[in-house]
C-alpha cells in the first residue's frame, strides 16, 4: 500500500490526502527494550540552520528528560517524508512529532498515527485536515503583521514587493494573512502599490531572486520595500538588489533570525528580521511530547483551526529585531553569538 501511495503522491499530490499509508497495527511501545519513552521526529528538512537548532534543542531536551528520540529528515520530499513516517510508526514509538513538508499530504500520517494510538504534535507548521492532538508554534500571522509594519512605518507609500514562501506551507499562507492586515488598508487608500505578488517555492532563495529581479525589471528599480516571509528569501532579493545598486536603499524584511541575516542587518543590507525563540519552542515541544505520551494533561493557549477541527495549541510571541535590538535579544539569548554576528560586518 504504502508503493502505490508515493506513486500517487507524485502524479497527484492532491490524492494522497485521502490515501492511508500502510497500518502495521496497534502501537507496541514494548517494542522499546530500553523501556524509554521513544519519540519520533518527523522533519521537512535539516537544509536551513534554523531547523538544525530546533532538531538539536528538542533532541537535548527530551533525553534531560529521560525519553529516546528517533530523527528522519524528509528533505523536503513528500513521499520521503511518509516513508519515514511508516518506519518510525513500527519502531514502537510513543508519540509523533511532524514538522510537515506538505500542510495536506502530512494529514496521510496523522491518520495512520491516530489507528496506532500514537498521539501527534504538529511542530511549528500546521497540518490541515487532520486531528493532531496539539499545535506548537508562533502566532504566525503576527510575524507577518511585524513584518509589514515595520517597513510600512519606514516606508508608507511607494512600490512594494511581495515574497511568500512555498505555498505548501500553512505557515506561508498565514504570514500572508498578517501581512495583508497591514497592508490593504494603505492599498486601498493608493499609498502602496503591490507590483509583484510572488511564492517561493520550498522557500527557495534563488526563487526570491528570480522574482525580485523581473519586478526590479519591470518596474525600472523603482520599489521601495520587499516583503520578504524568511530570511533565506531575503537573502535571495538582497542579491537582486545588490545587482542593481540597490542594496541597503530598499527596505526589506525577513524571518528566523539566521546569522546570515543578522550579519546583513549589521551591514544595513537587511532591514529586519522576526526572531521566534526556537529554543523556547522545542523545549516546550519535548515536554509536550512527553506529557502526551504519559497521557498526562497539556494546558493549550489557544485553538486553531485547520479545516477539520480546532486544534489546541500552544501559541508563542514572536520578536521584531533590528540592529538596535540585535544585542538584547538574538545574542542576549545565546541564539546566536556576537563575534559570529559582527565578524567582518562592514556596514553601509
Amino acid at each position: 500500500m504504502l508503493a502505490i501511495l508515493v506513486i500517487s503522491l507524485i502524479s497527484l499530490s492532491i490524492a494522497c490526502v485521502n490515501a492511508p499509508i500502510s497500518n502495521s497495527g496497534t502501537n507496541n511501545a514494548a517494542a522499546n527494550r530500553s523501556g524509554k519513552i521513544r519519540i519520533g521526529l518527523s522533519m521537512d528538512t535539516l537544509k536551513e540552520e534554523r531547523w538544525q537548532k530546533d532538531r538539536d534543542i528538542f533532541v537535548k531536551r527530551a533525553e534531560e528528560l529521560g525519553a529516546e528520540v528517533l530523527v528522519q529528515s524528509a528533505d523536503g520530499k513528500d513521499e520521503t517524508q511518509i516513508k519515514q513516517a511508516e518506519a518510525l510508526l513500527t519502531q514502537g514509538i510513543d508519540v509523533l512529532v511532524i514538522i510537515p513538508h506538505n500542510a495536506e499530504v502530512c494529514s496521510t500520517i496523522v491518520d495512520a498515527a491516530k489507528k496506532q494510538n500514537v498521539p501527534v504534535i504538529s511542530y511549528d507548521r500546521l497540518i490541515k485536515n487532520s486531528e493532531p492532538d496539539l499545535y506548537i508554534s508562533f502566532d504566525n500571522e503576527k510575524v507577518g503583521q511585524m513584518q509589514a509594519q515595520y517597513l510600512v512605518d519606514r516606508a508608507p507609500k511607494g512600490n512594494y514587493i511581495l515574497i511568500g514562501g512555498a505555498q505548501t506551507d500553512n505557515n506561508a499562507k498565514m504570514f500572508r494573512t498578517g501581512q495583508m492586515r497591514v497592508l490593504q488598508p494603505l492599498i486601498d487608500k493608493g499609498d502602496i502599490k503591490i507590483v509583484a505578488d510572488q511564492w517561493a517555492k520550498d522557500w527557495a532563495p534563488e526563487e526570491a531572486l528570480k522574482h525580485t529581479e523581473n519586478a526590479l525589471t519591470i518596474n525600472n528599480n523603482n520599489v521601495v520595500a520587499v516583503v520578504a516571509s524568511n530570511d533565506g528569501t531575503a537573502g535571495g532579493s538582497i542579491q537582486a538588489l545588490n545587482a542593481q545598486g540597490l542594496s541597503g536603499k530598499v527596505l526589506i524584511s525577513g524571518q528566523d533570525a539566521d546569522l546570515a541575516a543578522l550579519q546583513r542587518i549589521v551591514e544595513g543590507m537587511q532591514t529586519m528580521t522576526v526572531y521566534k525563540p526556537v529554543s523556547k519552542l522545542a523545549f516546550r515541544a519535548a515536554e509536550a511530547a512527553i506529557s502526551l505520551a504519559k497521557k498526562e494533561r497539556i494546558e493549550p493557549n489557544g485553538k486553531v483551526n485547520n479545516g477539520k477541527i480546532d486544534v489546541p495549541s500552544i501559541l508563542l510571541e514572536p520578536i521584531s529585531v533590528d540592529k538596535n535590538n540585535l544585542d538584547d535579544t538574538v545574542i542576549k539569548d545565546g541564539y546566536q553569538k556576537r563575534e559570529d554576528v559582527y565578524k567582518d560586518a562592514k556596514p553601509h
